[in-house]
């Protein structure tokens, strides 16, 4: 009877986990806010019915194919007139303020503070229907508490914070222009135009835009590549998705047609393009589940304290920066890089053999023994990296048992990340394991005397 019964609760178990795997979803298209975005964009000329917004178990919010679509079919064809574009900024009551400001401010923080402006306006503003949708909140690490950004990987926790200083940045040097804003707002200006409000809007634009050339004008610098578009944004990304996107000069609308197609009642996809995780995080604040473009970044602390022993160390860092060659040294589910395994190898010859170096960067072939401390080294750095990853997890967990909703979120995309991480370091490892000759008598440290096959 025992034996029966597990039997029957392990097969009870399969059937809900599979009926848990299956995604489910919710059409969003009777909520008041859906409602008026969708009479919004089809008072500006949107007439397509394919897909509605919907909420999925998997993703969140996105968009669903009421039919099926066709490899090659157009998904999507937004009309100008719903894109939210500098132009739109400069032709609105900011405008003068911009125009007749004395430096020139970027496209992105004029379209930030347009956003601001009217958020700040409510129900009074035109755009109050798309800004209404929009995300309250980001999980982007401008966001993220230094509690969040210290279970970060190395590399990743310097760019985290160059982005957070950024935001606060562009806050504290745009004061005097912000305060010439007061005619148009009902409430201080110090009230609305706060740290916290641009660091929302410049998520907002950062994450959310599409790419779309504007030629220059007299009054913004830099280069005006942003787009906002309404509805279309709600496309959530999937690396394995292929589809054509751009803005169609002869139609005057920002096209997206599928190459993949999507199947009825499923969720329709965009892809951002060929990105790893940790750019996804960076850059738009998620992380995609099987992202066959995932690796993880050795950096160059860890390179150094791996190989501190090695007296000639700061020259060979020195070489290999010179030659552009401590920039992405990463390790896949396959194993180490070109890259790194090509640094390793000139970091295993000796000084004497410097005349060498330049031709194991270009590919020359080094002897067995330099071959074998190559991947022993890099073997070395995967269980380095994993270790650090384990410890991460274990900080993440305990942080996740006394942190508030929004720091939840945070900790759960960075989760996200390092539990990625274990996986293609654990595969690497296995691959590198299956390479070396004689795993269990070798150290990572500096060959003896050697040569260059």
């Amino acid at each position: 009877m025992r034996g029966r019964s597990h039997c029957v609760g392990r097969a009870a178990r399969k059937r809900r986990q599979k009926q848990e795997s299956v995604v489910q979803s919710v059409s969003l298209c009777h909520q008041l806010q859906y409602v008026r975005l969708m009479k919004f964009i089809h008072q500006r000329g949107f007439t397509a019915k394919l897909l509605q917004p919907a909420l999925f178990t998997d993703t969140g919010r996105g968009l669903q194919a009421l039919n099926s679509i066709k490899p090659g079919q157009l998904v999507i064809s937004l009309p100008e007139s719903c894109l939210l574009t500098t132009s739109t900024v400069l032709n609105s009551y900011l405008g003068p303020y911009i125009k007749n400001w004395k430096t020139r401010l970027s496209p992105l923080l004029a379209l930030c503070v347009f956003l601001l402006c009217e958020r700040h306006r409510g129900e009074a503003s035109d755009w109050f229907p798309y800004i209404d949708v929009l995300p309250t909140t980001y999980t982007c690490p401008a966001y993220f508490t230094n509690d969040v950004i210290g279970v970060l990987p190395a590399s990743v926790q310097r760019r985290a914070l160059q982005q957070r200083e950024a935001v606060r940045e562009i806050h504290s040097s745009n004061q005097d222009f912000f305060r010439t804003l007061q005619p148009i707002l009902s409430q201080p200006v110090e009230e609305v135009l706060t740290y916290e409000a641009l660091r929302w809007a410049w998520c907002s634009v950062n994450t959310r835009s599409v790419f779309m050339s504007h030629p220059p004008n007299n009054f913004l610098c830099g280069k005006d590549v942003y787009a906002l578009a309404p509805f279309l944004d709600l496309l959530n990304h999937r690396p394995d998705v292929q589809v054509k996107a751009s803005f169609n000069d002869m139609t005057r609308c920002y096209e997206i047609r599928s190459v993949t197609g999507t199947l009825r009642y499923q969720q329709a996809f965009i892809n951002y393009g060929c990105h790893d995780s940790q750019r996804l995080m960076l850059e738009y604040g998620f992380v995609a589940p099987c992202n066959p473009n995932s690796v993880v970044y050795v950096d160059t602390d860890l390179l150094c304290d791996v190989l501190r022993a090695d007296r000639s160390l700061d020259h060979k860092m020195k070489f290999l920066k010179e030659n552009n060659f401590l920039d992405n040294l990463t390790v896949s589910s396959e194993g180490p890089s070109w890259r790194l395994m090509t640094a390793l190898r000139l970091l295993s010859l000796p000084q004497t053999l410097y005349h060498h170096w330049k031709a194991v960067l270009l590919g020359q072939v080094v002897c067995e023994e330099r071959e074998q401390w190559s991947v022993q080294t890099a073997r070395t750095l995967c269980q380095r990296l994993l270790e650090d990853t384990h410890t991460a997890l274990d900080k993440i967990s305990h942080l996740l048992q006394q942190c508030d909703q929004s720091v939840r979120e945070q900790l759960d995309v960075v989760k996200s990340l390092r539990q990625e991480e274990r996986c293609i370091l654990g595969n690497s490892l296995e691959a590198l394991e299956g390479t070396l000759r004689h795993p269990d008598e070798l150290v990572p440290g500096q060959p003896d005397a050697g040569c260059v096959s």
